[in-house]
Parts: C-alpha cells; structure tokens; sequence
C-alpha cells in the first residue's frame, strides 16, 4: 500500500501531467474502470478514484482496462511523446535531404505543427530543424571521409543544391569549411574540392 506523502506526490503529477512518473506507477481509475499513464490528458480523475499500481499488468489484473487515449498499453516502456518522437527521427533519418519543414513533418503524422514542435523539444531538447541539422551533418562529415567523392555531390547528397550554401552550413555548424575538414581527416594534403 502506498504511504500518503507518496500518493500525494505521484498524484501531483497526474493533475500536471509530468513524466516524473512516467512508467513508474499507472493511474487506476476505480470510478470508470480505466488504467492511464499519469501524463494523459483525459480529464484528470479525484484523488479519491485514484489508486496507483506499479505495473500495468497489476491494474489489468484488478480489473481495469488500458485507456483509449494514453493507450498504456502500447509503445512499451516508452511513453506517447518519446515515441512520436522516435517517430520524428526515424522521418528524419530517411527524409533530410529533401526540404523538411515543420509543417511537412507535422502533416506526414497528421498533428498540428504546434503540437509537433512542441512535444518534440520536450523529449529531446532540441527542434525537429536542429535534429535535420545534425543528422546531415553527420552524413556529411561521414562522406567527407570518401576523398573520391567531389564536395559538390556530398552537398546534394545532403539537400544542398549549391555548393556554396554547402560550404557556408558546413563551416557555420563547424567551424571549418568541408575541405579543410576532409584534409584534416587525411593528413592535411591539399584537396581540391571541385
């Protein structure tokens, strides 16, 4: 049985929808029935309906059934946001050549861009435009690698028609132009990039 001090913390963060919780307890709703991940955002319950269960498979077991909104149930232990998140990513990983834009990933996951950016920022830390950022980056600095390669494709192949807006991102987001940083990775022998 849950002491009070604890209960009124984990309830704290029901009505405020933290993670803090998040699959540590599932909220059981003695009044409805209903199993919840303490960050849904159905109607938040009274601490009297409430009881707490450290699995959702105790809460199963006492008779109550996964939330249609939460879905407690799915995405294992990862909670809804980390997994439109991952969701994000994974877009991303396949898409960052092509122009992404908020709007365009926000309709790809028919949620609002709002909502996107916003929930996004919450479970990573950074914008969706910052994670395209690195990911071409980090291709980048991988191809780089390939000295046959001429600067020019590696910047399309990263979504860099230019490349001019090529070397100005890449040495913005480095501090070096993709050259310098091809020949710092081969001995420092001159490269000629075009």
């Amino acid at each position: 049985m849950m002491d009070q001090k604890l209960f009124d913390l984990v309830y704290e963060a029901v009505v405020n929808r933290e993670a803090t919780y998040e699959g540590v307890y599932y909220t059981g709703v003695r009044s409805t029935k209903i199993v919840c991940r303490p960050t849904c955002r159905a109607r938040t319950p009274y601490a009297i309906n409430v009881t707490f269960y450290r699995s959702l498979e105790d809460a199963l077991d006492a008779g109550f059934r996964p939330c249609k909104r939460c879905k407690p149930e799915a995405n294992g232990a990862l909670r809804p946001d980390a997994a439109l998140a991952a969701q994000v990513d994974a877009i991303i990983e396949t898409q960052y050549k092509d122009k992404l834009t908020l709007p365009l990933l926000a309709t790809s996951l028919a949620i609002s861009p709002y909502h996107l950016q916003r929930v996004y920022k919450q479970v990573t830390g950074f914008s969706p435009a910052e994670k395209t950022e690195r990911v071409r980056l980090s291709h980048a600095q991988r191809l780089l690698l390939d000295l046959t390669t001429p600067i020019a494709e590696i910047g399309a192949a990263v979504g860099y028609g230019s490349p001019s807006h090529f070397t100005s991102w890449f040495s913005r987001r480095t501090g070096i132009s993709p050259t310098v940083y091809r020949n710092g990775h081969k001995g420092g022998d001159s490269f000629d990039s075009q």
